[in-house]
């Protein structure tokens, strides 16, 4: 687990403090996603703090629908950027993996509200594992065409940011019934990374903890492959059926917490 000093978790604490008395919510986690959360950060990575809320009961029942986004400027490499619970169920139902990083980040900032291990329930039960895999294939080819700079040279940033997606795929097409762990240690495991490229990997989180984020790094080949050839296998994950249910407990869910508020 990334380790938070301890003056800049107070800051971020206070500032999650500052965002529910100012915007009138009550936050429901807060958590680390980024390059902290997935285990491979740099020196100067931001901390990117991302967390779920709800509103009061009024604000849902208003004429004009209140935003479902709260977001502050980043100061200090700290970037606060949190979802309305109604926007993260949306999501959920059309198997957004976001939300399911979120809620499995190694790094919390506030302890979670029980309606979390609820939210993690609903994601094992109803996730579709060909849409993770569709979604995880996306972000990794964006990242593959953009890999070389223009001396030829990979910044080790951009290798994690396909790397994952694609490691990600991989663990689909293994267990297709479990959501992929969120951070790269577990995620080499639940791949079943053979010791070559785990010692490739783990080579590639030193060089990133002490180079900048726009750092460079040699090519290697064997991750490059596993990575194009990941990234094109994400159709073989299997389709799970749509199971209603999962709208119908994401809705209960929903208005039981909002009649709270």
């Amino acid at each position: 687990m990334t380790n938070i000093p301890s003056e800049v978790r107070a800051d971020i604490e206070a500032r999650l403090a500052r965002v529910a008395s100012e915007d009138g919510v009550r936050l429901l986690m807060a958590v680390e996603s980024g390059s902290r959360g997935w285990g491979f950060p740099s020196p100067d990575s931001d901390y990117d703090v991302r967390f779920l809320y709800i509103r009061p009961r009024r604000d849902y029942l208003a004429l004009k629908p209140v935003r479902d986004v709260v977001e502050r400027p980043i100061v200090d490499e700290i970037d606060l950027n949190g979802w309305d619970l109604r926007k993260a169920l949306g999501l959920m139902l059309k198997h957004n993996a976001v939300v399911s990083e979120w809620i499995e980040s190694p790094i919390r900032y506030i302890a979670d509200d029980p309606v979390v291990e609820q939210l993690a329930a609903f994601a094992n039960r109803h996730f579709n594992p060909r849409g993770y895999a569709l979604h995880y294939a996306s972000l990794g080819k964006g990242t593959v065409g953009r890999w070389l700079g223009p001396d030829g040279e990979i910044a080790v940033k951009r290798y994690f940011y396909a790397l994952r997606p694609a490691l990600s795929v991989r663990a689909l097409r293994l267990d297709p019934s479990r959501r992929p762990p969120m951070s790269m240690v577990p995620l080499m495991q639940a791949a079943d990374l053979d010791r070559v490229l785990v010692d490739q990997v783990d080579e590639l989180i030193v060089r990133k903890a002490i180079t900048r984020e726009a750092g460079n790094t040699i090519g290697l080949p064997d991750i490059e492959r596993l990575v194009v050839s990941e990234l094109e296998r994400a159709g073989e994950v299997p389709e799970r059926k749509e199971n209603t249910n999962f709208a119908e407990e994401a809705e209960a869910l929903f208005i039981e917490l909002v009649e709270k508020e």
